[in-house]
């Protein structure tokens, strides 16, 4: 196996052949703009729109018009926190230590708009305690953040349970559930949440476009938008939509959800392989997050004693992540894994292993003797 060998599905997700061929007609037959409303072109470019939406709002349990289209997570986290921030009179939000950096900096740019942040910590497992985020709750919150899936160390979080404490006492929850989709149900009745974020490229779907489910029942929620033009989007987000892109993520999302259990079970036991042979390879392996909450295909484990960027780079043929990729860039030891309450020695001996949806039995067994072999000629140096 002369190819590299991809385990880095939390970063980004090849697009799944069924999702191109259903993107191809929006980008060549009905190519109009969704919103030329007077010929036939803008006509048949908005009906394809309208068909994802529904498709796209039944599978999250949704309505159609709680769905905003935008260019992907990180634009729906912003929209939903400093939206929801700017339409307030209250000054304060809670979120947790291990956010992503989409919602951790979106929160922490409102400080200079004089809001306060709370960032609610982790036990050792990766999980937070609905309990904490009751009791950092003020009469002043506005909103809370809790992500469904943590992107590096893949553990599972209360969102219900939290949602419900909060409720109590009015305040809204966002949930990032970018690296839900495809390993975990994602439903807002089901989670009850307020406001839901989700990128398509994580689920086999194109780059570029995402969602933010925005509640609009029981009272609607109100945002102020971050864009302004066209009035796209009932006016929460202008700009002409990206008619590929969510024909793409409707497709990914079905077959995500289609997909969801037999998935599930397949890469469990593949991740539980890699992570055989690599206890078994380093004695001293130290598994990152709770094993028993967690998704099927992440695995996060630190080398005592190793640099995890001298690991990669002795690894050509594999790509795997030493961090997030949204974070990979910075020379700082993951905020995750400090959260958890390892030292910046073990944060720097971390690897993240993602599997997905074209891992092979045999992939994972060349991988995992790809670092056996790495981790032999360290021990020699």
């Amino acid at each position: 196996m002369n190819r590299v060998i991809y385990m880095d599905y939390n970063a980004t997700t090849p697009v799944d052949p069924a999702v191109v061929e259903a993107m191809l007609p929006a980008l060549s037959q009905h190519f109009g703009n969704p919103s030329s409303r007077t010929h036939a072109y803008g006509w048949a470019a908005a009906q394809l729109v309208d068909q994802a939406r529904s498709t796209v709002a039944q599978l999250l349990g949704a309505n159609p018009e709680e769905l905003v289209f935008t260019s992907g997570a990180t634009e729906a986290n912003n929209l939903a926190i400093k939206g929801l921030a700017f339409s307030s009179k209250r000054r304060h939000l809670v979120t947790t230590a291990i956010e992503h950096p989409a919602v951790l900096d979106a929160c922490e740019s409102l400080k200079r708009h004089g809001f306060q942040v709370t960032r609610v910590a982790v036990g050792r497992d990766g999980v937070v305690d609905p309990a904490e985020v009751g009791r950092a709750l003020t009469d002043d919150t506005l909103l809370v953040s809790v992500m469904l899936v943590n992107n590096e160390i893949g553990t599972i979080q209360p969102v219900a349970e939290v949602a419900r404490l909060c409720h109590q006492r009015g305040v809204p929850v966002h949930c990032d559930a970018t690296q839900g989709v495809g390993k975990v149900p994602v439903s807002v009745q089901q989670l009850e949440v307020d406001l839901l974020s989700l990128s398509a490229h994580k689920f086999y779907g194109p780059k570029g476009v995402g969602l933010l489910y925005v509640r609009r029942q029981h009272p609607p929620l109100r945002l102020e938008p971050l864009l302004h033009g066209g009035g796209q989007e009932q006016g929460l987000r202008s700009g002409t939509l990206n008619v590929p892109g969510i024909v793409g993520m409707a497709k990914a999302l079905e077959l995500a959800v289609g997909l969801l259990a037999e998935e599930t079970a397949r890469l469990a036991t593949l991740r539980d392989r890699l992570r055989q042979r690599l206890f078994a390879a380093y004695p001293g392996l130290v598994e990152n997050g709770d094993p028993r909450r967690r998704v099927a295909n992440t695995l996060n484990v630190s080398f005592p004693g190793l640099d995890s960027g001298a690991l990669v780079a002795s690894l050509p043929r594999l790509a795997v992540s030493p961090a997030s990729a949204c974070a990979s860039a910075k020379p700082k030891p993951s905020h995750v894994l400090l959260a958890l309450g390892r030292s910046s020695a073990e944060a720097n001996s971390a690897l993240r292993f993602s599997l997905g949806r074209f891992t092979t039995e045999e992939e994972v067994e060349a991988a995992a003797a790809m670092v056996e072999e790495a981790l032999a000629k360290w021990r020699k140096l």
